[in-house]
Formats: C-alpha cells, sequence, structure tokens
C-alpha cells in the first residue's frame, strides 16, 4: 500500500540533504513535489492546501537539530503532519450496550458484508461472543453470502424471511439476550448509490435501537469519491468511524489521506487482504511511519530534540541559578551596607575612618543592585570585607593578632579540670 506515493516522498526529502537549514528557497521546490505527489496520489485538494501550509509553517527557519540533517528534520516534520492527517491517536470501538450494537454501512461492492464477517473474527478473538444480523432484506444473495461466511468462520448468523427491518432486528436482540451474545453486527442493506429510500431506512435503525457503533465501509481504492460517500453518509446519519477495505491493493493512499480530515471522523478498522482475519486496528502513527518507509529517521530526531531540549533546560537552569546567586549576593550586600551604616552611627569618627574604604565598595554595589555584578566587584567588596575582619574594627573588634592573644592567655590561666 502507498507504495507509489512513499516512493516520491523518500525522493523528494532526499533533494534537501545536505542544507544546513530549511529556508524558504530550499524547501519551495520540495513543497511543490510533495504537493503533487499528493494530488497524484489522488489525495482531496483541500486536504493538500492544508497539508502543504502546514508543514511550510513548521519547516521554514527551523533550526538544524545537532546529529541530523534538514532531510532527516523534514522526514519528521511530514512524518508528524501525517499522523495529524490519519487522525492522532487510536480510536478504539465503542462496546456499550446490553447487548451492543454495531451497525455496518456502505454501498454495494465496498466490501461491508465481508468487513461484517471480519469484524466477527476479530471480536471473538478479543473474547466477544458476537451474532451477525443479516438486515439486507431486498437482495437475497447478500443473505446468502453472510450465511456462508459464517459457517466458514464458525459465527452464528441471524436472519428472517421477512421485509421489517426493525422487526429482525428487534427479534434479533431478543434472541441474543436469551443466547449470551453480547454484541450484535448489523448488515445493513447496500445500494448502488446513495438514495433516500436508503437513508430513510437506515436513519430509522438509528432513532430506534441507538447502535453504539454506526461505522460506514469505505473502498479506498475509489479515492477521492470515497470522501464524497463518506461526507454524504456521515451528513444524514452522523457516522462515528469509518472501515477502510481493500487498502493492501491501494497503491495510491489517497482515500485513506482524504477521509478522516473531510469527515472529522476516525478510521477504527482497515482490511488488509482477502482472508477473515485481515482486519486491524488502525494506528495513524504506524500508518505515517509506513508511508515514509523512514521510521529509523523518525527515531533518530526525536532522540536529537529529545538531547536539544534536556542541552536547552540545563543551560536555562545554569542561568536561573546564576541569577539567583547575584540576586542572593546584592542583598546579602545591601544588608551589610546597612549595618556599616549602622556601626558608623554609633561607634564614632574612629570606626567611620576605618570601615570607610568597605563603606564606599558597599554604596557602590547598593547604588546598582538592580545591574549585574562583574566578578571583578565581588572581589574588590570581598578583599575589603576579609581585611577588616583581619584587622578588626577600633571601639568595635579586634583584629585576628588581639584575640588569638586573649585566647592563648586564658588558655594558660583557665583552671585544670582536675583543680
Amino acid at each position: 500500500m502507498f507504495d507509489s506515493l512513499s516512493d516520491k516522498l523518500q525522493d523528494i526529502i532526499a533533494k534537501t540533504a545536505g542544507q544546513k537549514e530549511l529556508t524558504q528557497d530550499n524547501m519551495q521546490e520540495a513543497l511543490r513535489e510533495i504537493r503533487r505527489a499528493l494530488l497524484e496520489a489522488d489525495v482531496n485538494l483541500r486536504v493538500v492546501k492544508a497539508f502543504i501550509s502546514n508543514i511550510k509553517d513548521k519547516a521554514e527557519g527551523e533550526n538544524v537539530l545537532q546529529g541530523v540533517n534538514p532531510s532527516q528534520q523534514l522526514v519528521k516534520i511530514v512524518h508528524d503532519e501525517l499522523i495529524e492527517l490519519l487522525g492522532k491517536e487510536v480510536s478504539p470501538l465503542d462496546f456499550s450496550g446490553r447487548p451492543n450494537l454495531i451497525m455496518m454501512l456502505g454501498l454495494q461492492g465496498s466490501g461491508k458484508t465481508t468487513s461484517s464477517a471480519k469484524l466477527a473474527v476479530k471480536l471473538k478473538k478479543e473474547n466477544r461472543n458476537p451474532l451477525m444480523v443479516a438486515c439486507e432484506v431486498y437482495r437475497h444473495a447478500d443473505i446468502t453470502q453472510l450465511k456462508a461466511l459464517g459457517e466458514q468462520i464458525g459465527i452464528e448468523v441471524y436472519s428472517e424471511d421477512s421485509k421489517d427491518v426493525q422487526a429482525i432486528i428487534q427479534n434479533a436482540i431478543n434472541y441474543a439476550n436469551e443466547n449470551g451474545f453480547n454484541t450484535l453486527i448489523l448488515d445493513t442493506a447496500g445500494r448502488l448509490q446513495i438514495d433516500t429510500e436508503m437513508m430513510a431506512e437506515l436513519l430509522l435503525i438509528d432513532r430506534i435501537f441507538h447502535p453504539a457503533e454506526k461505522l460506514l465501509v469505505v473502498d479506498s481504492m475509489t479515492g477521492q469519491e470515497a470522501v464524497n460517500v463518506a461526507e454524504n453518509f456521515d451528513a444524514q446519519l452522523g457516522v462515528t468511524g469509518l472501515v477502510l477495505t481493500k487498502l493492501d491493493g491501494d497503491s495510491r493512499g489517497g482515500a485513506a489521506l482524504s477521509v478522516v480530515y473531510c469527515t472529522h471522523k476516525p478510521i477504527k478498522l482497515t482490511g488488509t487482504g482477502e482472508k477473515l482475519n485481515a482486519l486491524e486496528d488502525f494506528y495513524p502513527e504506524r500508518m505515517a511511519t509506513r508511508i515514509l518507509g523512514m521510521g529509523d529517521i523518525v527515531s533518530l530526531v526525536e532522540r536529537a530534540q529529545e538531547v536539544f531540549d534536556e542541552k536547552t533546560a540545563k543551560e536555562m537552569e545554569k542561568k536561573m541559578a546564576k541569577a539567583k546567586f547575584q540576586d542572593t549576593l546584592k542583598n546579602g550586600l545591601t544588608g551589610v551596607a546597612t549595618v556599616g551604616k549602622k556601626i558608623v552611627d554609633t561607634a564614632g569618627d574612629g570606626a567611620a575612618a576605618a570601615i570607610s574604604k568597605g563603606k564606599e565598595q558597599l554604596d557602590k554595589a547598593n547604588q546598582k543592585k538592580d545591574e549585574a555584578l562583574s566578578s571583578q566587584q565581588m572581589v574588590d567588596i570581598l578583599d575589603v570585607c576579609y581585611d577588616k575582619a583581619l584587622q578588626g574594627i577600633p571601639k568595635v573588634s579586634k583584629s585576628v593578632d588581639e584575640l588569638a592573644e586573649d585566647y592563648s592567655c586564658l588558655l594558660y590561666t583557665s583552671p585544670s579540670p582536675r583543680d
């Protein structure tokens, strides 16, 4: 699947290798080629315009991360946008209701009946007990096909020889409750095209039974026509999710890349083969990686981004710590200056002369408390404080030498503990 689109995108991205950064000049040609590749893949024009615009906004001016080149970084940008386009996250089925009702919708030839059987196989593997209900009352061949599929997979099919669809579904619900089935898969009638009678019947089923899921089965091989069908069904019925069939045979991928954006409804399941176990949950991230075929490069860029973010965080931490230290030092010096002023006021002219030099330095620091202190200023201030601590302040404190002499005398004149 997506073989053609995948090859073209890889070739386009490879051409950006060797650039120092992603600029408007070196991106213009790449975006033009990506646009052409998407249109050739039968992607809806609205989707293409939005996709290209988002890539352009994210790519231009983007700094190239250390350890990756621009082409690798472009892979990550395109990969992320593909994920957005495909629905971001996995959308699981809603199993509310007792019994749970899943209404399968779609045109003839979309693979609706086969998808119903595939879904039954999938649910049985997940330890649910499904019952398939034949709600096609106009084409007996569809009922026969569903019964044949049921026998093949070993899952019961409920059917009646009646034209009353509402009665069939109600009787199937009663049968399910009596026999322990917890999920009913309603294989509704298909048409060659959407018509008023078809929609009226489906709307009546929805209003009476309120199914938890209304899954529209879409043939991915029909390209943009799949988008038109999905938009019509959703506008009239309000589908809850999409099932894309024949995805394994669609080398272009236009339907998958368009239908979510145009309907705002998630792709829940995809048919990836003819076998009855070939129905998978849809993972947007895995599909994006498959389209680009560059999962290892995406991982490389993600790791580079983590390293970049970690490095930036550490640098910010250092800056914050430095700023905090400077603020603390300035506040401390301001406090010292205040204390020094009080000493001057109380100690007299002798003390004022002794600490005048230190006061001058402190006053300068106080005047510049809103500015970052240089290393030399810090050293000068600390030198003055250290000098006054050693020499002492007259009438306030003794010098270190005087304090040592007093301590020595005290040591020799103190009585012994034995005395």
